[in-house]
């Protein structure tokens, strides 16, 4: 097996090649003054088993059709076999209609990823599992809400309480509150599919003198972690901090979290942010050897 990192995620693929010892073919990248992407492979990938890493964070479009090409061109350049590890799936949000005549995009999405030549897609904590069962290729979800309850652990908070943002993501929560061991619950929100807009619901969580960690799959605009930072400093909590797999963190989601009361906020390099502080590589690695 070979690793490719791709344009997105060179220092992630990097590392999950280091970790494993593999020989890691990089590629020659660049953009066209219209913007097209341009893609060369500066190594023989003929008959060889090779691995892509490529997360299709912002910008979205661009990452994706970059993962497709290298997908693509790998099988056309004679790759015995193509895994792609696409640490963030973008469009996996929209996997049903949840309003009539809206478009099923990451149905678009996947039959993409099966034309381009790829035998099997890792992605980490997927937003729906749904989407894997759609694929006519072999799919999986890894999950790295264990990595950011390790970091907690280590930054030695007493006991601190794990709490998903809905009732929906609850086993996030359980996840992690089998490493931190000082309980664990959820909120009860509600968000306006128009507008984005959150609310939450008053719930007894026993926050009163303790520290919280917010556990969510992504933080997008970061709506959700405001209201339940808010809320969960409003009920007396000493510290909160918001944790997520993928920081998106746009529009000012940041700073925002951080003014609703949050001390820190932590996120994964399954896209690279200002909060990124934990690495995937050792799971993505572990999933791979599987394979090799």
């Amino acid at each position: 097996m070979i690793v490719v990192p791709g344009p997105s995620s060179k220092e992630l693929g990097t590392t999950v090649g280091q970790i494993l010892r593999l020989k890691a073919v990089q590629l020659e990248f660049k953009h066209f003054p219209d913007d097209e992407n341009y893609i060369r492979f500066t190594g023989e990938i003929s008959g060889q088993d090779v691995t892509i890493i490529q997360s299709t964070g912002p910008p979205q479009d661009q990452n994706l059709i970059q993962l497709l090409i290298i997908a693509s061109a790998a099988k056309d350049l004679g790759a015995r076999s193509v895994i792609a590890v696409v640490p963030y799936l973008a469009y996996a949000r929209q996997d049903k209609r949840f309003r009539p005549g809206e478009a099923i995009s990451m149905m678009t999405v996947t039959r993409l990823l099966e034309a381009s030549g790829i035998d099997r897609l890792i992605t980490v904590n997927i937003h729906s599992q749904a989407v894997l069962r759609s694929l006519r290729i072999p799919g999986e979800s890894l999950s790295a809400i264990s990595l950011l309850a390790e970091h907690f652990r280590r930054l030695g908070l007493k006991k601190p309480l794990s709490i998903a943002p809905d009732k929906g993501a609850s086993d996030i929560a359980i996840e992690a509150d089998e490493i931190l061991k000082g309980g664990h619950g959820w909120m009860s929100k509600e968000r306006d599919r128009i507008t984005g807009e959150v609310k939450m619901e008053e719930r007894e969580l026993n926050a009163k003198g303790r520290d919280v960690v917010i556990f969510d799959d992504m933080i997008s605009t970061g709506g959700t972690m405001v209201a339940a930072a808010a809320m969960l400093t409003k009920h007396g909590a000493r510290s909160v901090y918001a944790a997520c797999v993928h920081p998106l963190l746009v529009g000012g989601a940041q700073e925002k979290i951080l003014a609703s009361g949050a001390r820190e906020i932590v996120g994964t390099d399954c896209i690279l942010s200002p909060v990124s502080k934990v690495s995937v590589a050792p799971i993505i690695a572990e999933a791979l050897r599987r394979y090799m």
